[in-house]
């Protein structure tokens, strides 16, 4: 198919609008030229950051070349969606802080308490590149949100929609980081968008609140310390060290993201999907710990939750609870919770189930130490 530049351009600015009309923030357009990422990518896999995400480096190279991924493409239309949910009042950073600090409060990430982001944006590019095929004629494309081996944020900050934050995340001036980002890639040569400029400054909050330290530097993240990591991608045990810093988070890390000055701009959603479900805002860690398989299918039904399984979902709770032990060693329904789950069928379980319970005997064990000194 071919269309005359001026025809191009048109087509952008109706892609924008159509996005819009589709719930999308913003719309953005990048060329596939990513080189410039790909040594940094290569030292990030060398170093070994990735982790138990073999995938990563199955694909390689891939992740920065769009053409490699789907032959003929030479565009790629970015999209940003905002997720926080719509009744989320002023104040809702600093809540979410409280919340991290109450011991007994079980923290899922803000994006992970809707539905699953990946089916939503997937459906809505693709009715997305259906509108374009109407008003255009059938051309090449594929749509993907964090499905396949895509530099997301570079696409991203090189169409427009924002730059990397030293995180990694990608920011926006207008709305901080609290949304998701997907693709189309596509052989139509669309007019691409002037990448973003970057306006972190100085800052390094990100860097200093990060509760494992997986933050080295500015845009270089240890993922094998990451809470949302070792919560989510990791499915084997929990590095024992890193239990204690993980504190009440259960699925996903906030943390970077509620300190981040930008984020005072963050948008609420315009969708009800990410509304919150099963009471995820304000459950307690000893609530969602009596879940059993069943029940952890059933609420969770087309949630990104229920991806990890209900054994890790366990192990996490687990986890969380041990924390909690450690600062009230007497809670005897904590105790009495992670008891019911001693004998679990799952090694893994009772491995993390065995660990928070120690926790309780060492936090009463530290007092009589400091008597006898």
């Amino acid at each position: 198919m071919t269309i005359s530049d001026d025809n191009l351009a048109t087509l952008v600015l109706a892609i924008k609008a159509w996005g819009r009309e589709l719930g999308f923030a913003q719309i953005g357009v990048a060329d596939v030229d990513l080189t410039r990422a790909e040594p940094g990518l290569q030292a990030w896999l060398d170093a070994g950051y990735h982790g138990d995400m073999h995938y990563m480096a199955t694909h390689g190279m891939k992740r920065a070349r769009p053409a490699d991924l789907v032959p003929g493409t030479v565009r790629v239309i970015t999209a940003r969606m905002n997720y926080l949910p719509r009744d989320m009042g002023d104040g809702w950073c600093e809540r979410e802080v409280r919340k991290a600090e109450d011991a007994q409060a079980a923290v899922v990430s803000v994006y992970a308490r809707g539905r699953d982001y990946h089916k939503v944006l997937r459906a809505r590019l693709q009715q997305l590149a259906q509108r374009i095929e109407h008003e255009a004629g059938v051309f090449g494309y594929r749509v993907f949100t964090d499905s396949a081996p895509v530099m997301e944020v570079e696409l991203a900050e090189k169409s427009g929609i924002g730059w990397r934050g030293k995180h990694t995340l990608l920011l926006n001036r207008d709305a901080g980081s609290m949304y998701f980002l997907g693709e189309i890639l596509t052989d139509l040569p669309l007019p691409v968008d002037a990448p973003a400029t970057r306006h972190c400054g100085q800052c390094r909050a990100c860097i200093d609140i990060c509760p494992t330290q997986a933050i080295l530097g500015p845009c270089k993240l240890d993922a094998r310390r990451c809470i949302s990591y070792l919560t989510i991608e990791l499915r084997g045990s929990i590095p024992v060290e890193l239990r204690p810093l993980i504190g009440n988070r259960i699925y996903g890390c906030d943390e970077c993201q509620l300190v981040c000055p930008w984020n005072k701009f963050a948008q609420r959603a315009s969708l009800p999907d990410f509304d919150v479900r099963n009471g995820l805002d304000g459950a307690t860690l000893v609530e969602l710990f009596a879940w059993e398989e069943d029940d952890f299918n059933s609420r969770l039904e087309g949630s990104p939750i229920r991806r990890i399984g209900h054994e890790c979902w366990l192990r996490n709770l687990a986890v969380g609870l041990g924390n909690t032990l450690r600062q009230a060693p007497d809670a005897a329904h904590i105790v009495a919770a992670l008891q019911a789950r001693a004998g679990h069928p799952s090694e893994l379980v009772r491995e993390h189930v065995a660990w928070a319970l120690a926790q309780g005997s060492s936090s009463q064990a530290q007092p009589e130490r400091q008597r006898q000194d």
